[in-house]
């Protein structure tokens, strides 16, 4: 297959990246370099004659228009996220993730087939409203319990962006697949993340130990695992015009609990210092994966205790800046 990656320097497209080399298919990776890395990882990824890496912006329409058409397969995983840059900024999370979705709108050939990467941000409102289930399906309305919440300026672009695919695909004649993420982590993610957060502040050292939100329950994904899934639904003909949450809901944790097993991992026993969750976070969230089951016939592989500790290992060796 000709597989582009709009994003692709970033955690989940390099992960992608590596495993579509893997299994033989040519990769073309796009990416502006301001949260994807120009690494040695993205460095191995580009020593394979399958793998070109251009450096452009896709709020920019020159950069699409550079872009040749004809791909297998389209990812658009490019996007501001994080809750620091989104508190930080929510004006440029609401810019560049939405001119980078709607210029791909006029670029996209017809017959191609796309993937979008959403979050569940969309639905967070309906959960802190008390009028969602938790587990999740795709079925519940999404609602606006703060349009002045900076958080909710991720939430807005990623919900303007599955309408836009949507809608679209309909009339434009390609398919498209929305895939919502519930809380993917791994190595090389960065450093604004729970999991690699927690993994930092031991090996730091930190004592006491703070634990924003310790009272919060959250279902972590492995980036292993949420490959494979974005992998078989984009295989899958009966995903095309589908949303799908993308997860794990076998290892719903507390994170205090998940804190507790950093620290286990990382040999350290510090005081556990339990602090407020960051404003606008919700207090659990797992998605329920009933439709991806039902698509793609996927499970969750990666243990939640697995996935700590390949991704503690990588920030031992690695760090982050």
């Amino acid at each position: 297959m000709r597989t582009l990656l709009l994003g692709g320097a970033g955690f989940i497209g390099l992960h992608l990246a590596r495993r579509l080399v893997a299994d033989g298919h040519q990769v073309t990776i796009v990416d502006d370099f301001s949260r994807g890395r120009d690494d040695a990882d993205l460095d191995r990824l580009r020593s394979y004659p399958a793998v070109r890496v251009v450096s452009g912006d896709l709020t920019d329409p020159d950069t699409w228009a550079a872009l040749p058409s004809g791909w297998d397969q389209i990812y658009l995983l490019a996007a501001v996220v994080g809750v620091r840059n989104v508190e930080q900024d929510p004006a440029r999370v609401v810019r560049v993730n939405t001119l980078a979705a709607l210029h791909m709108l006029d670029w996209v050939a017809p017959g191609e087939r796309v993937f979008f990467a959403s979050t569940s941000e969309v639905y967070a409102g309906g959960v802190t409203a008390g009028v969602v289930p938790v587990p999740t399906p795709e079925t519940v309305p999404t609602m606006i319990s703060d349009i002045t919440a900076p958080r909710f300026a991720y939430a807005a672009s990623k919900l303007l962006g599955e309408a836009a695919f949507l809608h679209t695909a309909r009339a434009r004649g390609f398919e498209t697949v929305v895939g919502r993420f519930h809380n993917v982590y791994g190595p090389r993610m960065g450093a604004d993340h729970v999991v690699p957060e927690m993994s930092l502040r031991a090996l730091r050292g930190a004592d006491p130990f703070p634990v924003p939100g310790a009272d919060q329950y959250r279902a972590f994904c492995h980036v292993d695992d949420a490959v494979e899934a974005m992998l078989r639904l984009m295989a899958a003909p009966a995903a095309a015009g589908q949303i799908v949450h993308i997860g794990n809901d076998r290892e719903e944790t507390n994170i205090g609990d998940l804190a507790k097993l950093v620290l286990r991992v990382a040999g350290v026993s510090p005081a556990i210092a339990a602090e407020p969750a960051p404003p606008g976070s919700v207090t659990r969230r797992c998605p329920d994966l009933s439709r991806l089951r039902e698509l793609t016939g996927y499970e969750p592989t990666v243990s939640l205790e697995e996935g700590v500790r390949s991704t503690f290992a990588w920030y031992r060796e690695h760090g982050w800046p």
